[in-house]
């Protein structure tokens, strides 16, 4: 088998490398991964624009939010997008816009906005997308729940309303709960005050969070004329069904694949596996039934990712610091060669992830195809069922494997790069791991650390999986996500990446007999 990672060590023609500052790695040090807690300033977006006039300038105010997890896409309601027009979010220009309603919608009716004349759209479509050039730098989206809300559900608001004649905005987080649905189809919530602030105009396009889940159910439009603390927001539903028709790639990664709830820089549940040392030419024991199902899954797993187009969105940082690059490829699997190509423009098709300019760095690379088939087809890989778990209310089943030096299934790579050529080290060494399926034995997740000699120390890297469901295909598991961490020198580096706009092919020869 091939080294299953690569790692690089840029330095200079003297073989001497930059400080870089991180934190001490511990006993565990995936736990300095960027922790999956819900920021929502790095999610929910002011969005403001000046418009001229012969009466003069007046300015136009809403909120927006991240809809793809690198947040290469904003949302928020269409008639801030007629009141603002904005051209950039941030600063980035936007490329293009589409609206979900209009004057021409069917159930279409004038309605009253914060300033200017009334507009003429449907109240239960009240949504508009902007696409960005490039994914806005240390922004993310966090994901929506398209299920039924129950009344007297809690959820939290989070908007950019105005607060002054000023225009200082701040985002603020109202809690609230769901009271119905109206009328126009909207969801209905009663909120409680925060700090003495109300909900005010300026919030709409932002997001109600459902308080469990921290996914987004719905996006603010409009409050309650009487003055009472109550707002409503067009549902995730509607959002999803606007998405699939704008842009379909990107609906099926965010609404038709279902994403676990546990986050892909979560830890194992039990030690280290450590079995009895049966020596290199010795029979394993017997496997029971359930691991022999997993070996097939993983053979199953394996096959459905040899031919696929996405886009694969990477960020790699120290310690528990924000990114400190990133980038995003193109990734082509075709028949299980993997090829990268900078996206949108690049031209030059690469068989591995480049290095980030950093000084020290690590990338992943296949793990989420080649570690299926290791556990598919290395019978020295020893694997041992451990009590099930439940997470979210979903049971999940729990392997452990194990691989030692004397059984030579994990392989390791470290390189230095010295600019006019690299020197690479290979080295077998011992791994093992954890495998989470649900009840039917369907990977979810997968775990794998190696146990490193020399200045590289506890390497770590968790892949997690979701189904993806196609019209009138049949669902498959493609990799969602890999977080990978390791030490060096006493300073943690991490490496995660993200798929998105997953286009599923498959590759054949046709033959004609003459």
């Amino acid at each position: 088998m091939r080294p299953r990672k690569l790692f690089a060590l840029l330095a200079s023609p003297l073989i001497a490398a930059l400080p870089v500052v991180a934190q001490e790695v511990g006993a565990n040090p995936l736990r300095f991964a960027p922790p999956a807690v819900q920021d929502f300033d790095r999610t929910v977006l002011a969005i403001r624009d000046l418009k001229f006039d012969p009466s003069g300038v007046a300015a136009a105010f809403g909120t927006g939010f991240c809809v793809d997890p690198i947040c290469e896409y904003v949302a928020t309601n269409y008639h801030i997008e007629e009141k603002a027009r904005p051209s950039r979010i941030g600063n980035r220009k936007i490329v293009g816009r589409y609206s979900a309603t209009g004057p021409n919608d069917e159930g279409a009716v004038p309605v009253r906005v914060a300033s200017g004349p009334p507009l003429k759209f449907n109240y239960s479509r009240d949504l508009a997308l902007f696409k960005l050039d490039r994914p806005l730098t240390s922004h993310h989206g966090i994901g929506f729940s398209l299920d039924q809300l129950q009344i007297g559900q809690k959820v939290d608001i989070c908007v950019y309303p105005l607060e002054s004649s000023f225009k200082i905005r701040k985002l603020i987080l109202f809690h609230a709960r769901f009271t119905g649905v109206t009328a126009q189809q909207l969801l209905a919530f009663d909120y409680a005050p925060s700090e003495g602030h109300r909900i005010r105009p300026g919030s709409s396009g932002g997001i109600v969070v459902d308080q469990r889940s921290q996914k987004i159910v719905g996006v603010v439009c409009a409050v309650a004329e009487d003055g009472t603390p109550a707002v409503f927001a067009v549902s995730a539903q509607s959002l999803a069904e606007f998405v699939a028709r704008v842009e379909p790639d990107l609906a099926q990664t965010l609404f038709t694949t279902s994403i676990p709830a546990f986050s892909p820089a979560s830890v194992d549940l039990y030690p280290k596996f450590e079995p009895p040392h049966t020596g290199r030419f010795q029979h394993h024991p017997d496997e029971s039934p359930d691991i022999q199902r997993l070996r097939n899954r993983a053979q199953l797993l394996a096959d459905s990712t040899q031919n696929f187009i996405a886009r694969q969105y990477v960020e790699w940082g120290t310690g528990d610091k924000v990114a400190a690059a990133s980038a995003l490829y193109e990734i082509r699997v075709l028949d299980g060669n993997l090829r990268f190509r900078e996206y949108p423009d690049g031209k030059k098709e690469l068989h591995d992830l480049p290095f980030p300019p950093l000084n020290t760095a690590i990338v992943t690379g296949d793990e989420w195809s080649e570690l299926p088939r290791l556990v598919a087809w290395e019978p020295r890989l020893q694997i041992e069922q451990m009590p099930d778990i439940i997470i979210d209310g979903r049971r999940l089943k729990v392997f452990r494997y194990r691989g030692d030096v004397e059984d030579a299934v994990c392989r390791w790579r470290s390189s230095i790069d010295f600019g006019f050529f690299a020197w690479n080290k290979d080295a077998t060494v011992p791994c093992y791991g954890e495998v989470w399926t649900d009840e039917d034995t369907h990977i979810l997740r997968m775990s794998e650390h190696y146990e490193l000699p020399g200045s590289w120390k506890n390497y770590e890297a968790v892949m997690t999986y979701g189904w993806l469901q196609r019209p009138d295909e049949a669902p498959r598991l493609i990799p969602t996500a890999i977080t990978a961490i390791a030490g060096y020198h006493g300073k943690a580096y991490w490496c995660r990446s993200q798929f998105l706009h997953y286009q599923v092919f498959t590759s054949g020869v046709k033959m004609t007999m003459k």
